[in-house]
């Protein structure tokens, strides 16, 4: 499905790449953005949608040391957030949290729960388990995938392991099998790697070109689907995981981003390089799984 629509507009002072939907605020529509300013002070917004639905709301506005080149919200408490930053050097990570106050303070600062300072290279991901509370946090830099045990409580985040990616594999990001806690797949120039944590080993992989981003359906188990540069959308059972089950036609240019609906059964969002964002509506049906035999 693609096509042009009116929609809601926000406007950041500085250029973006990172949103993230905000899980935990059951009550609202919430997401919270970053922005990617290399010589100014750089912002997170907290944004709502209004109880009508014709506006975006800034809840909250706050000033964030560097340049933002990933953020994700905590699937459990909403005001707490992770950020993948760069200094113009090197690349560092840390979790974060909105003051309790902070829509009655004039200028509220973000407190720094803890550092995910493990890395030397490029981080290019943190990941947070999406199906509830877990103490648990896996972070991704273009060589090794690290798991972390996190207390909010005490301020702190330990390496509880680390693995490489292996020779001549250079991992771009990530995605948490919301159905096991266990299950991680990695991304990567030619491949997407499936590991389980509990071994910190690859258990498998789908051989793919120019994989960009994977994102699992929350709603099916053994679902996953993937952005790739010039062959579009694909759609995966991981039962069968040789060829797709499904294939979107993706953008004009490159696939970049791929989510899937948490509510709805089918709903794809893509992003890509043509500047345009798609919603797809592409369900699973029976005739698409895997046979018992297969």
């Amino acid at each position: 499905m693609q096509g042009g629509s009116s929609g809601i507009g926000y406007g950041l002072k500085y250029q973006a790449r990172c949103i993230s939907d905000v899980k935990a605020d059951t009550d609202h529509t919430s997401f919270i953005t970053g922005t990617l300013s290399l010589r100014e002070e750089n912002e997170v917004h907290l944004i709502r949608l209004s109880s009508g639905g014709t506006e975006l709301i800034c809840e909250g506005l706050f000033s964030h040391p560097n340049e933002i080149w990933d953020l994700s919200s905590c699937p459990f408490d909403q005001r707490i957030f992770s950020t993948v930053f760069s200094t113009g050097e090197s690349y560092g990570a840390a979790i974060w949290q909105i003051p309790e106050l902070y829509g009655q303070l004039n200028s509220p600062q973000l407190e720094r729960i803890a550092s995910l300072d493990a890395h030397v290279g490029k981080i290019n991901c943190v990941l947070w388990w999406p199906s509830g509370r877990h103490d648990k946090l896996i972070s991704i830099d273009d060589e090794n995938l690290f798991l972390w045990s996190l207390d909010c409580s005490k301020k702190a985040a330990q390496v509880q392991s680390k693995e490489s990616s292996g020779m001549l594999h250079y991992l771009s990001g990530g995605a948490w099998d919301p159905h096991d806690v266990n299950a991680v797949a990695a991304t990567c120039e030619s491949s997407v790697q499936f590991w389980d944590l509990r071994t910190m080993k690859k258990t498998s992989a789908i051989e793919r070109a120019h994989i960009r981003n994977a994102n699992y359906d929350m709603k099916k188990k053994h679902i996953l689907v993937t952005a790739e540069d010039e062959s579009g959308i694909h759609i995966w059972d991981l039962r069968k995981p040789k060829i797709p089950v499904k294939e979107l036609p993706g953008h004009t240019h490159w696939t970049w981003a791929v989510t899937c609906n948490p509510e709805y059964d089918g709903l794809i969002l893509s992003a890509g390089t043509d500047s345009t964002v798609n919603l797809w509506l592409a369900p699973i049906s029976a005739g698409d799984e895997p046979n018992s035999e297969a």
